[in-house]
């Protein structure tokens, strides 16, 4: 047994740790006796020769941000909407949640199309959100460390990822962090994320 891991964006999109999401992923599989293939996918062209498993999109700053967002606009948000309808998960942070929606609404300036992957928008705030951040989730506490600016909204196809007890998560006023949508999730939980979820992670079921 193989698990293909992709982390996308990797020269663009890492920041505060997220890299080690992807450690997380490829030593569980590997404690599990499942061997594991890490690939990066950045600008450019992209082979569906072979989609991965599981692609594993981080955050970034806001120049980066820009540049993926006009790559995904193209082949590349196609691919990656085709990927998850074959079959593929994708678990993202911050920016890379952002994307994942239908768009970002800058305070000026033309909205930033999202890959429309997970049904949630995000608009961008005067406060910007920094500091821990703890939620319950059916799989129990999550912890990380949040810094965005961005308020992102769900409509209906998407259910939080859990409720927020410390901290700010999707927008600061309806206690909402995270999104879920099929075997899609986005959170605003750095530091790594998934390294400091060992319980919850452990317990989660599709």
């Amino acid at each position: 047994m193989e698990l293909h891991i992709a982390h996308l964006y990797a020269d663009l999109m890492n920041i505060y740790g997220d890299r080690g999401n992807v450690i997380a992923l490829g030593n569980r599989a590997k404690w599990r006796g499942i061997d594991v293939e890490v690939r990066s996918y950045s600008v450019g062209g992209w082979t569906d020769s072979e989609w991965p498993d599981v692609w594993f999109f981080g955050g970034g700053q806001d120049q980066g941000q820009d540049i993926v967002g006009a790559d995904l606009a193209g082949k590349n948000g196609a691919a990656l909407r085709a990927s998850v309808d074959g079959g593929a998960a994708i678990f993202s942070v911050c920016g890379g949640y952002q994307l994942l929606g239908h768009e970002y609404v800058p305070e000026i300036g033309p909205a930033i199309p999202g890959v429309g992957i997970l049904d949630v928008t995000t608009r961008a705030g005067k406060k910007r959100f920094v500091g821990n951040l703890l939620a319950e989730s059916p799989d129990g506490q999550l912890i990380g460390f949040e810094n965005h600016s961005g308020r992102t909204y769900l409509g209906a196809a998407a259910r939080p990822l859990g409720t927020v007890v410390v901290g700010n998560g999707n927008n600061g006023e309806d206690k909402t962090e995270g999104a879920v949508q099929g075997k899609v999730i986005g959170c605003y939980l750095h530091g790594s994320c998934l390294p400091k979820q060992a319980m919850a992670v452990a317990r989660a079921r599709p």
